[in-house]
């Protein structure tokens, strides 16, 4: 993949759902500060960003929090934020989460600027992205891998694979290298979730916002959930978008996500087979069958690219991965599998880039690194045995996904991390009454799909607006004028739509 203080925050800190919750302590002193806001190029961390932060649109600040919010008096992070003030009468600030986890909210703001900026949206919000404890701008950032050792593939994958980890060592270095990157054990234990919720409050105040008004994709839903069911009187207005399903656990909505790349992958065939030349064959019965056929010698003959790198199968695979996430990137896959067959590998290369946030200057982006490192600190830790099982019931979902290689135990990423996740069970549980919120989910999203959105909306009591297509995230990304408009009137007028609202792509 989202600050005079005018209202105290709610009077409990979050604990793992289901737990009781325990007294906040008294923040008054990170609500109370002033942000000293100014121009945005400087917090540029990425070279395709450079030229969008410097839109005079824009203006830029770090925020204090406490990097544990059980010890306010202790060490602090600063979480760095992009604003594009409102161009009329301002109702307040719409904060964005991009989602990921990982996703920065200063990059996304500053991506879909021409898009938000004419709209009624952009007249009476300003609109706030942020970078999460972890990612970009931000500190700490997570940063456990050297581009180099990207590049070699010895970072973390993009993929719904789980790590190669092959022992307890590798582990421990694993956890070592991320916490030395942050600052130490301590910093890398209070990346997650359950903080950054915390964060997102003391944003709120600091913005000088009674209650907040949000907007959150994929893995921001997740936030924006537990938001709401921490802070409710302080909530204004939610739009959820791709939602994570509360229902399942880490391991089944990975699963859930792996049968949805499978389901677009079989779409993408589909329409490629039926067509001249397509390099998944005549028939998308074996679609599968050739797509191995074409991917796995990958494995021990990479092919060359333009830029003198290689596309390895790895490379490859993710490359294939990110063009799942919507249509209008399929016939670009298409195209990169053609090549291969050719013996080039540019365009699947290019997708990979794309995903992994690899710029033009060979400097990757945060995005797997905090990604991983977040999920340490929210997901259950699986066995060797449970890292196996999980990894079989991928291949069975997303034949796609199988490399053809026997199915072994590793260790779990996470495996050595400073302190166990910070919270167990479901990240919501639908006991706390919440303002209404609106939940959007497209039919046929691959890495959320639709029943999330379904089971997120039941469990909030919230309003949900099905959306038919095949992408990843829509509403207000200028692509469907029917979604665009409902979630104007319910951000501005806080207008929900009727119980069995839909539109198409």
């Amino acid at each position: 993949m989202g600050l005079p203080l005018l209202l105290a925050t709610a009077c409990a800190q979050p604990g793992t759902a289901g737990e009781p919750r325990v007294p906040a302590p008294d923040l008054t002193q990170f609500h109370d500060q002033q942000l000293a806001f100014e121009p945005c190029a400087p917090y540029a961390t990425k070279l395709a960003d450079e030229a969008l932060f410097a839109n005079e649109r824009f203006d830029c600040a770090r925020m204090q929090v406490p990097l544990d919010y059980a010890d306010p008096d202790g060490p602090r992070a600063e979480i760095a934020l992009l604003r594009m003030k409102a161009r009329g009468e301002r109702i307040g600030s719409l904060v964005v989460n991009p989602g990921g986890p990982g996703g920065s909210g200063m990059s996304h703001i500053a991506t879909m600027a021409p898009t938000l900026d004419p709209t009624p949206i952009g007249e009476r919000f300003d609109i706030v992205g942020f970078d999460p404890r972890g990612v970009g701008a931000t500190t700490p950032r997570v940063d456990c891998f050297t581009s180099v050792e990207d590049d070699r593939g010895d970072g973390f994958n993009g993929t719904l694979v789980p790590e190669d980890v092959p022992d307890a060592r590798a582990a421990e270095t694993i956890a070592l290298r991320c916490a030395d990157s942050v600052g130490g054990e301590q910093a890398l234990a209070h990346i997650g979730t359950r903080e950054t919720v915390q964060d997102l409050d003391v944003l709120r105040a600091v913005l000088g916002d009674e209650q907040l008004s949000f907007l959150g994709y994929s893995y921001g839903t997740e936030l924006g959930a537990v938001y709401a069911e921490t802070f409710p009187d302080n909530l204004r207005a939610m739009l959820l978008d791709g939602a994570i399903d509360p229902e399942l656990s880490g391991v089944e909505f990975t699963v859930s996500q792996a049968a949805g790349i499978q389901r677009a992958f079989d779409g993408m065939a589909a329409q490629c087979t039926s067509g001249p030349d397509c390099p998944l064959g005549t028939d998308p019965t074996r679609a599968v069958e050739t797509y191995h056929a074409l991917l796995r010698p990958l494995q021990d003959d990479p092919v060359p690219t333009t830029d003198g790198r290689d596309l390895t199968y790895e490379d490859a695979v993710t490359g294939v991965f990110a063009g799942m996430y919507s249509e209008d990137l399929w016939p670009i896959v298409v195209r990169g599998l053609a090549q291969v067959a050719d013996g080039r590998g540019d365009i699947l290369l290019a997708l990979h880039d794309l995903y992994a946030q690899r710029g033009p200057d060979g400097h990757y982006g945060s995005l797997l690194e905090s990604f991983r490192s977040i999920r340490c600190m929210d997901w259950d830790r699986r066995t060797p045995a449970e890292q196996a099982d999980q990894l079989r019931q991928v291949r069975e979902a997303a034949p796609i996904m199988d490399d053809g290689t026997p199915v072994t135990e590793s260790y779990h990423e996470c495996a050595a991390w400073p302190e166990p996740p910070s919270r167990t069970g479901p990240f919501v549980t639908g006991d706390v009454d919440v303002p209404p919120i609106l939940v959007t989910s497209v039919t046929g999203d691959p890495a959320t799909p639709h029943q999330g959105g379904i089971n997120l909306a039941r469990t909030l009591g919230g309003a949900l607006l099905t959306v038919d297509g095949a992408q990843h995230g829509i509403a207000l990304l200028g692509q469907s004028q029917c979604v665009d408009q409902i979630a104007t009137d319910y951000l501005i007028d806080l207008a929900l739509p009727p119980a069995d609202a839909r539109c198409e792509q």
